[in-house]
């Protein structure tokens, strides 16, 4: 168990975390139920599928490790192609329980990726549900959490919002996809930013 968050418990905490820079090195993607029958009735949902590509493309450039849920998939889908074909080495989890950390295999799975996973990257589906669970099991793990706002949504507009207030309001620091990508890659001159500004611009 990580025990970074373990003396935060005011204000200043909060502040100080999210002063910190993003360590590619330190972080870890967890892209949470986008999947076939879950997608069509979600709010701008055209919006959440590009920014999680473009997180997972980011995310495989930096060598940042990423983990794939999915919610009772035998009845709601796999995850969908456009986002499963840019991770084809990772299975998604299969779930029951909303959060991912209710299942065993999601657990251990974050516990064997490489290196010192301290930070986790939040993206999918839906917001105020699995999305928000997934992020306080985190946070009550005692990892920092970043939640790409822009890359997470719900089938309404205000459980979206409310899923990102009630997050920020435990702990998490609520983002965006290219705030989460300009501050990993630290640098226009870098060579993973020149690889990933085709897909920026597209």
């Amino acid at each position: 168990m990580v025990t970074v968050l373990d003396s935060m418990n005011s204000a200043a905490d909060y502040a100080e975390m999210a002063r910190r820079p993003l360590d590619a090195e330190q972080c870890a993607l967890v892209v949470i139920d986008i999947q076939e029958k879950l997608l069509p009735p979600i709010f701008q949902k055209e919006q959440l599928l590009r920014n999680a590509q473009l997180l997972i493309r980011a995310a495989t450039i930096l060598k940042i490790p990423a983990l794939m849920s999915t919610q009772y998939a035998k009845g709601l889908g796999g995850t969908v192609a456009e986002v499963a074909s840019l991770l084809p080495g990772t299975e998604a989890i299969d779930k029951t329980r909303f959060s991912c950390f209710g299942s065993d295999d999601f657990c251990s799975g974050l516990r064997r990726l490489p290196g010192k996973r301290t930070t986790l990257l939040l993206c999918g589906m839906e917001s105020h549900i699995c999305v928000t669970q997934t992020a306080l099991g985190a946070l009550r793990e005692g990892y920092l959490v970043h939640v790409a706002s822009d890359a997470v949504s719900s089938r309404t507009e205000w459980n979206w919002k409310v899923g990102l207030e009630r997050m920020r309001s435990a702990g998490a620091v609520i983002s965006s996809t290219e705030m989460m990508i300009y501050e990993l890659m630290k640098a226009s001159s870098s060579s993973a930013f020149k690889e990933l500004l085709p897909h920026l611009k597209g």
